[in-house]
């Protein structure tokens, strides 16, 4: 899948070389900083780790970064984890996301879409009003630096007014979608212990409402620390008694006032997917998030004024946080509120349509299941506007590729990308400047030490081994919260390489500088020495058909052998038999491995995820080592506990 595609599927012109912001900013850089004006993105790349201080200050000055109190220095400490970006240098993450607002008031900032498709535009002058009302009530309300306010919310624009207003005064956001239960949100919030805690009474979602009332009832009672709660009537119910009223803090015409925090001060606290204890809260800076996804959205997505950017997620995820920094570069942010499917499954073709999208972001999942139903969509809809579609949450398959070349347009740009909640940001994708091959993200970021080791810390090429980054990045977390000693951080990501970020996914560098991601390496299938991530089980197994969904998982077994089943949810109608069952196996033998054949595949009723969508291998593997439910797996963290039980009924038969 690396060097078996030496043709791009993908090339961009000159013309698009020439205008990508990246290119403009590498012309800049070499003049004013001494980048490399030859070589493209590769020397930029290399100059961008090798000069670490020199490349984030030419950042800051190409996105006219609006320091307060100016800084001593780029990098005070460089070890990781602990690196110390900036210091003495003050800013406000919310004055920058605004700024468009002074030169274009009238135009969309925000443009919200729900299950009806239709857009409704906020314009940047009434953004900014809105966060300035809000900050001043929370100021009001006795809220402080540091200070932390929760959101219970979907993906309306109220969430990013909040968020802002929250940044604007110096406070911690954190969000969970109204999707989740009162469980999960707990898990989470009262690690933080918010002091106002912004909600719906319920959402829309496949056509239906659903009230979310006694949640919030729940929420509140378990949540003491909380000052104040703020009701946004998205189903129209009147507010609880003991609420403030969202209209009422938002009416008012006060200009924002920006809080000059530390470039490290927290501005928000995301959550890792928690399959086993409480989620791991995450604690992200202002001035880290802002440089970085300045960085990442400016130069590598190439948005800016005049660009509508699209991404399906919910504020449970952190491409949510990541698409409101979109703001940041002047774009047009385009928030749908509903589902990827409804009223049919070319639900996100039909927004991308109707908002003017010119980068949309989907999931590598949503890709394939358009494909498989069939929907052509430039057929369907007028998607000349859209210049790239990106995908993460998994690996994109070749076919996907494939796909969205043939059925979406053969000049797209097609941005594979790879990142993690951890970062708030990609290791590795979009590159305007380079080509696209099949089955491969295009470089590693700007300012991006990525490396594929070995066991012994050795970099490796054309093969498989463990993402490392070996420089510190900005939006690294700062640490995590209730993490006194930062035990849990070090033990997360700098226990196997000493002063190195292990992420634990497996990918390749291909010689010609591309990535591959093979999934994660802490459910890697290692069958007599060969390693294969399960994303590449995944992706062949569920090109057939019959296969819904599948999950697989290798397992260490106590006499020294190794058990690997495939668990296979089924498309409706189909059978597993015989002939389908020899079909899964020929598949893996002809296009992976013949040692990476599934020792049983057994059908399930469905696969469990994550609440972010996530298969949860890991959880699975340790129930069928026999570990008990409670310990295996955070049952709030899980879309479908009912279905963990096929698994413990599975390790106990085979005991």
């Amino acid at each position: 899948m690396t060097s078996e595609n030496p043709s791009p599927l993908w090339q961009p012109d000159g013309e698009r070389i020439a205008r990508a912001r990246i290119t403009r900013f590498q012309a800049w850089a070499a003049e004013h900083h001494g980048a490399p004006a030859t070589g493209g993105y590769a020397s930029l790349h290399r100059w961008s780790v090798d000069e670490l201080d020199t490349f984030w200050q030419a950042v800051t000055e190409w996105f006219d970064v609006r320091f307060t109190t100016p800084y001593a220095r780029v990098l005070g400490d460089r070890s990781m984890p602990g690196a110390q970006w900036f210091p003495g240098a003050t800013l406000n993450y919310a004055e920058h996301a605004l700024r468009a607002a002074d030169t274009r008031p009238d135009e969309p900032a925000l443009l919200h879409v729900d299950e009806t498709h239709d857009p409704v535009p906020v314009a940047w002058a009434e953004l900014r009003r809105q966060v300035g009302s809000l900050a001043a009530e929370l100021r009001a309300l006795g809220v402080r630096p540091g200070d932390r306010v929760s959101g219970y919310l979907p993906n309306i624009p109220q969430a990013v007014v909040a968020l802002l207003a929250t940044a604007a005064v110096g406070g911690v956001w954190t969000s969970c979608a109204p999707d989740f239960g009162a469980r999960s949100v707990l898990d989470r919030f009262q690690q933080v212990e918010p002091v106002v805690l912004f909600t719906v009474d319920g959402y829309r979602y496949g056509g239906k409402e659903h009230d979310r009332r006694d949640t919030v009832a729940e929420l509140r009672r378990e949540l003491p620390t909380l000052r104040a709660v703020v009701h946004i009537p998205l189903l129209g119910t009147p507010a609880p008694e003991g609420t403030l009223e969202w209209s009422a803090l938002t009416s008012g015409d006060t200009p924002p006032v920006y809080e000059a925090v530390p470039f490290d001060h927290p501005l928000w606290v995301l959550y890792s997917s928690g399959t086993t204890g409480l989620p791991k809260a995450i604690v992200q800076s202002q001035g880290g998030i802002l440089v970085e996804h300045l960085k990442q959205l400016g130069l590598h997505c190439d948005l800016g004024p005049g660009d509508r950017f699209f991404w399906y997620t919910s504020t449970g995820w952190m491409m949510w946080n990541f698409l409101v920094s979109g703001l940041l570069t002047g774009t047009t942010i385009v928030l749908y509120d509903g589902s990827p499917g409804h009223p049919d499954i070319g639900a996100q073709w039909r927004i991308a349509e109707r908002t003017g999208a010119t980068l949309y972001g989907t999931s590598a999942a949503y890709v394939m299941a358009c494909r498989k139903a069939g929907v052509h969509p430039s057929r369907d809809f007028d998607l000349s506007r859209v210049q790239c579609v990106a995908t993460t949450g998994s690996p994109l398959p070749p076919d996907g590729f494939r796909w969205l070349h043939d059925e979406v347009g053969d000049d797209l740009w097609i941005a594979s990308v790879s990142g993690g909640t951890d970062v708030c940001s990609c290791f590795a994708g979009a590159v305007p400047t380079l080509p696209v091959h099949i089955g491969e993200l295009q470089a590693p970021g700007l300012g991006t030490d990525l490396q594929s080791w070995d066991p012994g810390g050795r970099p490796l090429t054309g093969e498989v081994g463990e993402l490392v980054v070996t420089n510190p990045m900005p939006s690294m977390p700062v640490r995590f919260w209730n993490d006194p000693d930062g035990s849990r951080y070090h033990d997360s990501y700098f226990d196997m390489y000493p002063g190195v970020w292990r992420h634990g996914d497996w990918i390749t560098v291909t010689p010609r500088g591309s990535v591959v991601i093979h999934g994660r390496s802490d459910s890697t299938l290692n069958r007599q020495g060969v390693r294969m991530g399960s994303a590449d089980i995944y992706e062949a197994v569920e090109r057939l058909p019959e296969i819904k969904e599948s999950l697989v998982v290798g397992i260490e077994q106590p006499d020294g052998g190794y058990w690997m089943p495939l668990f296979v949810h089924l498309a409706p109608g189909a059978e597993l038999d015989d002939a389908l069952l020899d079909r899964i196996k020929r598949t893996i033998r002809e296009q992976l491995s013949p040692r990476h054949i599934p020792d049983e595949v057994i059908e399930v009723p469905a696969i469990p995820h994550t609440l972010t969508g996530k298969r949860i291998e890991v959880p699975v593997k340790r129930l069928l080592q026999g570990t008990p439910l409670e310990k295996a797996v955070n049952p709030g963290s899980i879309d479908n506990l009912g279905l963990l039980g096929f698994y413990e009924d599975l390790a106990r038969k085979r005991a």
